[in-house]
């Protein structure tokens, strides 16, 4: 069968349709569409009649089909495919046999090669066909009522095909083109189709796995047998370049080409051609990057020895601008570091490449990119947990995680707490890494290790010589004294000796002779010995022609011992033992010594390990702070990491976590539960028991010496594990024994017990209302008197039983109460006034629990504490009846406190005080809370009740829709219920303000004293008792406006001028709860509270702290530009200051503008010269609250702001500090313009050095961000004018002081400061300098006016009025001495006012 024409396959399917030339084959005519089917059907036919060999004259319709496909039916197209596959798969079948054919014709030979070309021709067009029509489909897979394509059957279709078309490749079908390479063209063809393929997207979904797998087979047929690897390296460089899905499936085909079919050679040529790619055109080029980058990680987790071997081609990049391909190439290091370069076995060439590698992770570490540093921490956190990393890497990669804490990037310190946490976790040291442990060791073996050394040199100094050296030595002279034998003997000079009659006596005497070092006797022996004991040994052998070396190796074999004689002392046998037992001792000394080398080694090594760690821990517990959730969250597992690992300064970690108890964040709430759970829930022991009193132990450790706040957070912990029973049975039950004193504790312990199952009662109250006798018999017994702390405790956890003093809206049960005759209030009543008279400093934290908890359990709870009142007063009385009744000594004792011609015990005194402050207190807490809930849920219940008789009655009911509408509005408005509010509000103010301080009232009787100590500090001179009285002062101005008003000078000046801390401590804090009871009181007296931020006291300017903290974000004060006083304490030099104000600011953020409003004003104020803030610390300052301007408006705002502040800045100073702050602002494009149109604000400034230095680093900022080049030339023609300004200010200042003699004229001097740093209030003020401020207009203003003003007092504090009269210590104020001025408080020119 012959075959006048050849098919060539085309490049472009056009290339048919064309005459290319004789003998090539051409379409005749393209069919159109409609006649596609019966053509279809003819060709079946001519196929099962001729099989494959059908298609030679039907390729025009199925060319046709390829040339219509977006236009012929779906049918029309799966009938195509579907027998394009039987023809392929028929010639496939049939090839085998043909291929084997000896005798096969040229002519047969063309023909199967032309119908071969022919059908994968059409197979391949109707593959790439589909594979563009699904991938069409898919992207428009989001729009609805989709056009039903041919993609579902192609999909089951694909890997079939391309199995078929996998053993058609495998085929030898060199003998179709006579034995001669297959062409190109055709391997293309074949090829192309899987690439077509791979260009789908969606390749990489599950589902389509055994089609990745089909291509990889058809792929890998084609690399083997037909030479497609220099084809096959280009295609994947440049698919991986342009479809980055495609970067894993290549991974995983190249590694299986590699393992499978042996072809470790591609990996080398595509690592080799994508290490040859040009570092510029990566950076250009992103997608091309991340397609290199995965292939290249992808590939190392999978074969990592063939990387490795290729890895040289790849290092280039890691000098390259891109993050990514830096990344890929690390990652790919460490895969060889934990597959291949792992172990203790590994030659020394590999260990060289592995510390090398390691060095190279090492130094990205501190790479310029955040995203690189990350991934490098990662990466060592693998190799620490496959325990990759060599010991002798620890200290210097730990050294850098450590380092990492601090980087500005949240990812990298995330990533570093992640990498110690892992070599916590996986460190080959100890399970106990305390430092105070592993120091006690390492000193003692290091002694250990010190004393062997110096025995070893001690035994070296008399090192053992050996016969040879010894020879050595000897030679020069014994071969002086041999060839003296064979000059003339000198006279008188005789010959003595004689050879003896054997050879072993001979010997002997020659070995003797030398070891008398007469070595010319021994010599001349010897030469008589040779002479008569030819051929004895050691006499024998070979007579030398020079007689001379023969005797002197004859006397070298008798000295070192190769001849050894009979009976000789000084045998070589004993010799020759006793040298190797001392070989063996120094061995095994040596060998010791290595040993006691390498502990002392490994002892240090945990040692430093352990310093690194506890370094890490005070980084990482600030870190527990941050914004980012994330690191919040690795902060705590590392802590519990740590803890577990036994580092003592863990527990101040643990500690600091539990504020975040109260985080906003459920993630980092969950993280501090599971912490507590995995730290405290889970103890080791054998028995329920045993893990319990661990529990229990471990909860009790952690109350220690914990402040109040942390207590409160252990508390909302533990309620929650009780809430979801995580705490066993047994625990509460040795919480009980241990307060009973069934099971043996300390009293601190007992302690605990009682906290902790107060914190469980806040999660079941049960706990505590089941055993609540136990605790009051027990807890408020006898012994009470013997530990106060105890009873307190208990107290506080019996108040557990209040649940919450304001119910829920709807919430109408009635509160839980005690009656007034529970045993409860009558052991309570009995403890407090039995220790009343019991100088304890105990009692009073203890009273204090117990008045609470009388408030908040007792039905009549203002009665019983009257009654403890009256108790007390009269114990006070009748101690002063007995001091009346003695005679009064000439000397008083200082702890007794003179009151006329009587005296009381100073602690009796400041026991009383206390008391009648915290019941006034908590009655005012009563009535306000208590009293008016009640009111309120009884009015509620009447109403509910009077809506149900209203339902039952009809008549009512039409009475009220005639007559009622107004009734009926004021209730649809809620008019009627909040008139019953104010009612009630009105009816409690009433009280307070007109009852509880009349004179029928008993806290009328304890006013006068509480003053009378205020007014008198001289005479009253004990720190506890001014600090009690004045917190009394305090609440008493709680109960009512009046009483407050008229006594709020009285607490202000305590306040202010008051030499002790805790006075000024207590006030500060009354006055902020009078700030939120009475605000138009206070307001005029704000600035005295601002005051207190510059207080030389550190406890008291955290307390104003805090209080104005509380104040300002509750809206509770106005926040003026005094809050720059707050901004001051952000370099205080305490660093529990510096972090209230670091809160402040934090949550001051939080709303809205707030910070960014205030900037302007702490800036003017802060740079202020007199108000002694120094350079430095202001740009600390700024530096904190400029990091909080993240809008680019207000940046730009700002930009505007500083620039016309310029104008009025009166010092160099001030110019200096507002072009500073404009360096900490990130300057936009419209900043820019803002600069620039605000030029002549500054523009006079600019000679100053400093000011031209920050405008310089701003633009130079600007310029590195990059941005428009309209914007960089603005950002020139900026720095130009700044330049010339500069220059023209220099120039002018040098003309002025060269052209006149009349020296410029000096700037006008400040005031001095007295020093650079801010001045602390003096406690020692002027009566002048405090000025009553006027107070605000009330609605009872009139009858205010009515009223006489009530006489005020001025405070006189002096420590020497001790023998001062009455009238000199009541120090009254006079009329012409009250100031009238509105202003609080003026420092900088205060005068007086007469």
């Amino acid at each position: 069968m012959a075959a006048a024409w050849e098919f060539h396959l085309p490049l472009s399917p056009a290339d048919l349709l064309r005459n290319g030339g004789p003998g090539r084959y051409v379409v005749q005519e393209v069919l159109p569409a409609r006649e596609l089917p019966p053509a279809l059907t003819a060709f079946r036919t001519a196929f099962r009649a001729r099989g494959a060999l059908a298609v030679l004259q039907h390729f025009d319709p199925l060319y046709s089909l390829l040339h219509h496909f977006q236009a012929v039916g779906t049918d029309v197209k799966e009938d195509a495919l579907e027998l394009m596959m039987r023809v392929v798969s028929h010639h496939s079948n049939e090839l085998p046999a043909i291929l084997g054919d000896s005798g096969l014709s040229h002519a047969d030979r063309t023909a199967h090669l032309n119908a071969l070309k022919m059908n994968c021709y059409l197979l391949t067009g109707l593959v790439d066909a589909f594979e563009m029509e699904t991938c069409k489909s898919g992207l428009l897979e989001n729009k609805k009522n989709r056009t039903k394509t041919s993609g579902s059957l192609w999909e089951e279709e694909r890997e079939p095909l391309l199995r078929l078309l996998t053993q058609l490749l495998q085929l030898d079908l060199h003998k179709l083109w006579g034995g001669s390479m297959v062409e190109e063209e055709f391997v293309s063809l074949m090829t192309g189709s899987c690439y077509r393929i791979l260009e789908n997207s969606s390749i990489g979904l599950q589902k389509y796995r055994a089609t990745r797998e089909a291509v990889t087979h058809l792929l890998a047929a084609a690399l083997v047998h037909y030479d497609h690897m220099f084809s096959a390296t280009l295609k994947i460089t440049q698919m991986l370049q342009h479809f980055e899905h495609v970067a894993p499936v290549f991974a995983q085909a190249v590694s299986l080409w590699a393992t499978e079919y042996g072809l470790k050679s591609l990996v080398g040529e595509l690592l080799r051609e994508i290490g040859q790619k040009c570092l510029q055109d990566l950076t250009r080029d992103a997608s091309g990057i991340k397609g290199y980058a995965t292939f290249i990680t992808e590939l190392a987790e999978q074969i990592p020895a063939l990387v490795l071997s290729n890895m040289s081609v790849l290092l280039r990049h890691l000098d390259g601008e891109s993050y990514m391909m830096r990344n890929a190439v690390l990652v790919a290091m460490a895969e060889v570091l934990v597959q291949v370069l792992n172990g203790d076995q590994l030659e020394e060439a590999a260990r060289g490449t592995r510390d090398q590698f390691l060095n190279m992770l090492q130094a990205h570490v501190c790479d310029i990119n955040g995203f690189v540093r990350s991934r490098v921490l990662q990466l060592f956190t693998r190799i620490v947990q496959c325990k990759a990393l060599p010991l002798t890497q620890f200290q210097s990669v730990v050294s850098l995680a450590v380092g990492r804490l601090r980087d500005k990037s949240v990812v990298v310190a995330k990533n570093a707490i992640q990498l110690l946490a892992a070599f916590l976790s996986n460190n080959p040291f100890s399970s106990k890494l305390s430092c105070t442990d592993l120091a006690e060791p390492l000193k003692k073996e290091v002694q250990k290790l010190q004393e062997m050394r110096d025995r070893d040199r001690s035994t070296a100094v008399a090192p053992v010589i050996t016969p040879e050296e010894e020879w050595e030595a000897m030679l020069p002279e014994v071969r002086a004294a041999t060839q003296q034998l064979f000059q003339p003997q000198q006279e008188g000079e005789e010959e003595v000796l004689e050879v003896e009659e054997t050879v072993e006596s001979t010997s002997e005497q020659i070995t003797r002779l030398l070891r008398k070092l007469n070595y010319k006797s021994a010599a001349r022996l010897t030469q008589k010995a040779l002479c008569r004991f030819q051929g004895k040994e050691p006499f024998s052998g070979p007579m030398e022609e020079n007689e001379e070396a023969a005797i002197l190796g004859v006397l070298k074999r008798l000295y070192t011992g190769s001849c050894p004689g009979e009976n000789s002392e000084d045998a070589p046998h004993g010799n020759s033992s006793l040298k190797t037992k001392e070989v063996v001792l120094e061995e095994q000394s040596q060998t010791e010594l290595v040993k006691q080398e390498m502990l002392v080694q490994y002892l240090q090594d945990a040692y430093n390990f352990s310093v690194k760690i506890t370094e890490a821990l005070s980084l990482i517990s600030k870190m527990m702070y941050e914004n980012c959730v994330s690191v919040v969250q690795e902060a705590i597992e590392f802590f519990v990491t740590v803890s577990q690992f036994g580092v003592p300064q863990a527990l101040v970690g643990v500690r600091r976590m539990l504020p975040l108890i109260w985080s906003r964040e459920p993630g980092i709430k969950e993280a501090v539960l599971n912490a507590y759970r995995r730290l405290y829930l889970s103890p080791s022991g054998d028995s329920e028991r045993a893990r319990a009193q661990g529990l229990v132990r471990s909860l009790s450790l952690i109350m220690v010496d914990a402040s109040l706040g942390t207590i409160q957070c252990l508390e909302e912990i533990i309620s929650e594990f009780v809430q979801k029973d995580e705490i066993k049975p047994a625990v509460i039950q040795l919480l009980w024994e241990r307060f009973t004193e069934k099971s043996q504790c300390s009293s601190l312990e007992r302690r605990a017990a009682v906290m902790l199952l107060g914190m469980m009662a806040r999660g079941k109250p049960e706990i505590i209302g089941s055993n609540l006798d136990v605790l009051v018999t027990v807890g408020l017994s006898e012994k009470v008197c013997e530990d106060y702390r105890l009873a307190q405790e208990v107290c506080n956890a019996i108040s557990k039983l209040a649940g919450n003093p304001k119910p829920a809206l709807g919430n109408n049960n009635t509160p839980f109460r005690l009656p007034q005759n529970h045993m409860l209030f009558g052991c309570l009543s009995k403890t407090v006034s039995k220790g009343f008279d019991q100088p304890s400093g105990h009692w009073i934290p203890f009273m204090e629990a117990a008045v609470m908890l009388i408030y908040q359990l007792a039905e009549g709870a203002e009665e019983i504490c009257a009654h403890i009142l009256q108790v007390c007063s009269q114990q006070a009385l009748e101690k002063l009846r007995e001091a009346d009744g003695q005679k009064a000594d000439p000397g008083v004792s200082p702890s007794r406190v003179s009151g006329g011609a009587s005296s009381l015990p100073t602690f009796l005194l400041t026991h009383l005080v206390s008391l009648v402050g915290q019941v006034a207190l908590q009655q005012v807490a009563h009535l306000e809370v208590s009293v008016s809930a009640e009111l309120r849920r009884r009015r509620i219940l009447r109403e509910e009740e009077k809506t149900k008789k209203r339902s039952d009655s009809s008549m009512r009911q039409k009475r009220l829709q005639s007559t009622g509408n107004e009734t009926t509005m004021e209730e649809e408005l809620g008019l009627v219920g909040a008139t019953a509010d104010d009612t009630e509000a009105e009816l409690i103010r009433n009280i307070c303000e007109k009852e509880l301080l009349d004179g029928k009232h008993l806290f009328s009787a304890f006013v006068p004293l509480v003053l009378k100590i205020c007014n008198n500090p001289g005479l009253y001179s004990d720190s506890v008792l001014s600090a009690a009285a004045a917190l009394s002062l305090g609440k008493l101005c709680m109960i009512s406006s009046d009483f407050c008003d008229s006594h709020l000078r009285l607490l202000f000046t305590m306040m202010e001028k008051s030499t002790l801390p805790g006075v000024r401590s207590n006030l500060i804090i009354a006055a902020g709860d009078l700030a939120i009871r009475f605000p138009n009181l206070v307001e005029p007296w704000t600035s005295h509270l601002y005051a207190r931020l510059r207080d030389p006291c550190p406890s008291v300017r955290q307390t104003a702290g805090l209080v104005m903290t509380h104040l300002i974000l509750k809206d509770m004060v106005k926040v003026k530009g005094q809050v720059s006083e707050m901004a001051a304490l952000l370099i205080d030099p305490e660093e529990a200051i510096m972090g209230v104000a670091q809160n402040f600011f934090s949550e001051l953020s939080n709303k809205g503008n707030a910070i960014y409003n205030l900037l302007p004003d702490i800036i003017s104020r802060l740079s202020d010269p007199n108000c002694g803030i120094e350079e430095e610390s202001f740009h600390i300052i700024m530096r904190h609250l400029f990091s909080y301007i993240t809008k680019d408006k207000q940046t730009e705002s700002l930009v505007e702001k500083l620039c016309q502040r310029f104008r009025t800045a009166r010092t160099e100073r001030q110019c200096r500090d507002l072009s500073h702050c404009l360096t900490l602002l990130p300057l936009s494009e419209r900043g820019l313009h803002k600069l620039q149109d605000n030029f002549d604000c500054f523009a006079d400034k600019l000679q100053d050095p400093a000011v031209y230095s920050c405008f310089q680093t701003v633009l130079v900022r600007f310029r590195r961000a990059g941005g428009k080049p309209e914007n960089k030339t603005l950002a020139e023609e900026l720095e130009q004018k700044l330049s010339a300004s500069h220059n023209r200010g220099l120039d002018s200042a040098e003309t002025c002081q060269e052209g006149s003699r009349t020296p410029m004229p000096e700037p006008a001097k400040q005031k001095p400061t007295g020093g650079s740093h801010r001045q602390p209030l003096s406690t020692a003020n002027r009566d002048d300098d405090f000025v009553t401020p006027q107070p605000r207009t009330f609605r009872n203003q009139k009858r205010a006016q009515k009223r006489p003003p009530p006489k005020k007092a001025v405070i006189t504090f002096s420590s020497d009025e001790e023998n001062s009269s009455e009238d000199e210590l009541s120090a009254e104020l006079r009329e012409e001495e009250t100031p009238t001025k509105t202003t609080p408080i003026t420092r900088s020119s205060a005068r007086r006012l007469r």
